[in-house]
Parts: C-alpha cells; sequence; structure tokens
C-alpha cells in the first residue's frame, strides 16, 4: 500500500505540506460547508415554501437521488479516467447551486435544484475520496481520516455561520455569501490536486462491471448504517430542537454544529488513532460512542442536552465512515473508483435517502423513537467491523 521514498518526496509542498494533500483537504473542506450550509436553511425553505415535514421529506429524496444517481457515474468515470478531471468538473458545477437553490419560487423549481445539488455534492464525494485515496498510497500512510476532519470543519462552519447569517441578512444574504467562500476556496486548489490519470493499460484492465468480490457491498453495508444517524442529525436535528423542544433558530442550528466540531476534533486525531490501535478496534469503540450519543439525544428533556448527545454521537460516528471509505479503497481485486463508488452509493443512502422516511415517521411518532431506532442500526457496522482491517497501513 505505499510507494517508494523518492515518490513520497518528490511532490510538490504548500505551506511545508503535500500541495495535492492540501488541495484535497480544501475540497473537503468546501464539500462539507455546503453541505453545512443546507442544515440550517431547511426550517426557512419550510416556512418560505409553506410545506410540512413529510413534503420536505421528499425534497430531502430528491437531494438523495440525485446524489444516488450520479455516484455510480462518477465511480465509473473515475475509475476509467482517474479522479482529478471528474472532481474539478463537479467541484465547479456545484458551487452555485445553493444560491440557485435560494432564488427558486416554488416547489418544483426546488425539487429540481435540490436533485442537482445532491448529484453533485454525490459525485464529488466519490471523486474526491478517490482522490484522497491516491494521496494516501503516494504518502504511505493514513489520511482520509483528517481529510474527513476538513469535511467536519467545512460543516461545522456552514451550519454555526449558517444561523448567523440566516439571523441578520437573510436567506439571499447568507446564499451569497456561502457561495463566494466555497467558490474562492474550490478555485484556488483544483491546480494542486493530485493527478491520478491511469495508464492505458490499466484502463484496459479495469473493465467497468460490478465485481464478484462479496467484500465491497459488504463494506458498503457497514458504512450504510453508520451513515444513517449522520442523516437523521444533518437533516432534521434543527427541526427536532426547534419543533420538540422550542429553540429559537440560532440555537437550534448548533445542534449539527456541535456534532459536527467534535467529528472535526476527532477525525483530525482519527488517522494517527487508527495507525496505533488499527482500525478494526477504532471502529468499535466509536460504534459505542456514537450509540450512547444518539440515545441521549433522543431521551433528554432539555435542548442543551440535546446538543451533547449530538456532540457524543459526533466522537463515535467522526471515523466509522473514513474507515469503511479507506478500506473500500484498498480492497484487493476491486479498482478504488469502483470500490468507492459501491461503498459511496450504498453508504450515501443512510445520509441522504433515510432521512426522508425519518421525515414521514416523525410526522407521525415524534423524533424521539426515531433517534432511538438510528442507535440500535450501528449494531450492524459492529458485526461487520472486521472488514475495517482492509483500511489498516503498515508502519513501513
Amino acid at each position: 500500500m505505499s510507494e517508494t521514498i523518492s515518490s513520497r518526496t518528490a511532490a510538490p509542498l504548500l505551506f511545508g505540506m503535500r500541495a495535492d494533500r492540501v488541495a484535497v483537504s480544501v475540497l473537503f473542506l468546501a464539500n462539507g460547508f455546503l453541505v453545512g450550509s443546507w442544515a440550517p436553511k431547511i426550517p426557512v425553505l419550510m416556512d418560505r415554501l409553506v410545506i410540512t415535514e413529510s413534503t420536505m421529506g421528499l425534497l430531502i429524496l430528491a437531494f438523495g437521488l440525485g446524489s444516488i444517481v450520479m455516484m455510480p457515474i462518477a465511480g465509473a468515470l473515475t475509475a476509467r479516467n482517474g479522479s482529478a478531471p471528474i472532481l474539478k468538473v463537479v467541484s465547479l458545477l456545484v458551487v452555485p447551486l445553493l444560491l440557485l437553490l435560494t432564488l427558486a419560487p416554488e416547489i418544483l423549481s426546488t425539487a429540481v435544484v435540490i436533485f442537482a445539488f445532491g448529484g453533485l455534492i454525490g459525485g464529488m464525494d466519490v471523486a474526491m475520496n478517490t482522490n484522497a485515496v491516491a494521496v494516501e498510497k503516494r504518502m504511505g500512510r493514513a489520511i482520509m481520516s483528517s481529510c474527513h476532519g476538513f469535511w467536519s470543519l467545512g460543516a461545522l462552519l456552514g451550519a454555526a455561520l449558517g444561523g448567523l447569517l440566516l439571523g441578520s441578512l437573510g436567506e439571499v444574504g447568507h446564499a451569497i455569501v456561502v457561495t463566494l467562500l466555497a467558490g474562492v476556496g474550490t478555485v484556488l486548489v483544483l491546480p494542486l490536486i493530485a493527478q491520478d490519470q491511469p495508464t492505458p493499460e490499466a484502463k484496459a484492465a479495469n473493465k467497468l462491471k460490478f465485481p464478484a468480490s462479496p467484500l465491497p457491498y459488504l463494506v458498503g453495508a457497514m458504512a450504510l448504517f453508520s451513515m444513517i444517524p449522520e442523516g437523521a442529525i444533518l437533516d432534521w436535528s434543527a427541526l427536532y430542537l426547534q419543533r420538540d423542544h422550542n429553540a429559537s433558530i440560532e440555537l437550534a442550528a448548533l445542534g449539527f454544529a456541535a456534532f459536527s466540531a467534535t467529528m472535526a476534533i476527532m477525525r483530525f486525531a482519527g488517522d494517527s488513532i487508527r495507525q496505533k490501535f488499527g482500525a478494526v478496534n477504532t471502529l468499535r469503540v466509536c460504534g459505542v460512542f456514537a450509540m450512547i450519543g444518539m440515545a441521549i439525544s433522543a431521551v433528554a428533556p432539555t435542548p442543551q442536552l440535546v446538543i451533547v448527545g449530538f456532540a457524543i454521537a459526533g466522537i463515535g460516528i467522526s471515523n466509522m465512515v473514513p474507515i469503511a471509505f479507506s478500506a473500500a479503497g484498498n480492497l484487493p481485486g476491486v479498482p478504488s473508483g469502483i470500490g468507492l463508488s459501491i461503498v459511496t452509493v450504498t453508504g450515501y443512502s443512510g445520509i441522504l435517502v433515510a432521512p426522508s422516511a425519518i421525515g414521514f415517521i416523525a410526522e407521525r411518532t415524534g423524533f424521539s423513537p426515531v433517534l432511538l431506532g438510528t442507535a440500535a442500526l450501528i449494531i450492524v457496522t459492529l458485526s461487520l467491523s472486521s472488514l475495517a482491517r482492509h483500511a489498516d497501513f503498515s508502519a513501513d
């Protein structure tokens, strides 16, 4: 899984670090920032369009379907052409869509933009994870957790800034600021990303077909039940805090912000933790923390304690998904782009499609039973945790 010392030291440097390492981290940051900026907009969007939780669930489903459609396409294209060219296209296309979503006047146009937004976020996700795997292999050590740490940091900034900007500048002002910040960061780093285009021989060897090995599908299931709780917090935490606990929009935005903060902190520490204790042990401990945090949020009597529960859940979920993705990019006999596309499609259905079902259920039962159910689902991830061994890098 490692390359020669000369290949590791030949990479261009930026601020004393590998330029390709910095570039892919900034793209994770930008992607997370856009998604985090979307979360606090949901209650505002519901009020503007005068829609219920069920209708909002359908719009969230459109976001998820867009990603599910685009992820396999992005995976196939990266397997044949490398992640760099795909990453450049989808990164530039996704930046203005949050602004377009804000300007959409009615439900139909909103659904179309949300579908496109979800598709490009998903395509970018596959491409940047594949690019991160390429950088991991060149460096000969794990970086995936810290890359996802930058995603969580971006989501934290997007969620926290979203609450402030929505309250002070309104929906349109918030969208303009978010678009400018994400656009500038993306444009600056795209020329520096790792160029991982395969040789003609590799293209011929990597046939675009579903692998016969069960490994990517099992790792995908492991990712799926790690990401359903994350999707529940991303899309419904603000509404849960507002409707069930009478929190203000500023306080409600802190639910996902606290979750993202602890995720970011633990993901930046996650590569070292995984290197020291192994991916399997790390995943299992994280799973226990995730279950405890979700349970606290479900039964907490005050909004402040709900936010504490989300923060504990963030500690647990932090490294479960990066470990699954790193394992997917290093499965024996499976090209990185194909393995990652299968795992991301399967896993992200938990963060993109499952929340729409959560909306329907929560409208009838409330959010507390749903959050308890998502905690129980993590047991599936723990039962498959031995597959995380493919995410281990040797100390060599």
